[in-house]
């Protein structure tokens, strides 16, 4: 990887590289929930349990990547074979109990999977 650095066998890449994208300081990350399933977009904000999300696409199912913590920072290896349908312009989850901000890289792969339609 370009701008990596190798530290007792630690590759550290810079903050810049390794944060999550913003849209008008909102972070984009994955956030589960406990009974509406898994969404990714951007968190306008969080109050306890309570998300909301703006451009929230909902991970209905994935392969590609072993847990929702690899899919924050890797994105899909797999995205053919992963149905996300198409984003909603904001949405209130009420019940989250994980939020993990994505790299630019797994925010990239998320939003190229093509919009899933049954």
């Amino acid at each position: 990887m370009k701008n990596e650095m190798i530290i007792d066998g630690v590759a550290w890449v810079p903050k810049s590289q390794n944060t999550a994208p913003t849209l008008d300081g909102m972070k984009y990350c994955i956030v589960r929930t406990y009974s509406a399933g898994v969404f990714a977009g951007y968190v306008e904000s969080q109050d306890g349990q309570e998300v909301v999300m703006r451009e929230a696409r909902r991970l209905w199912q994935w392969a590609g990547a072993a847990s929702l913590s690899q899919m924050a920072m890797s994105g899909t290896n797999k995205p053919a074979d992963c149905k996300f349908p198409e984003p909603v312009n904001r949405v209130t989850l009420t019940q989250g109990i994980e939020v993990i901000e994505c790299t630019p890289k797994a925010m990239k792969s998320i939003k190229e999977v093509e919009i899933w339609q049954a």
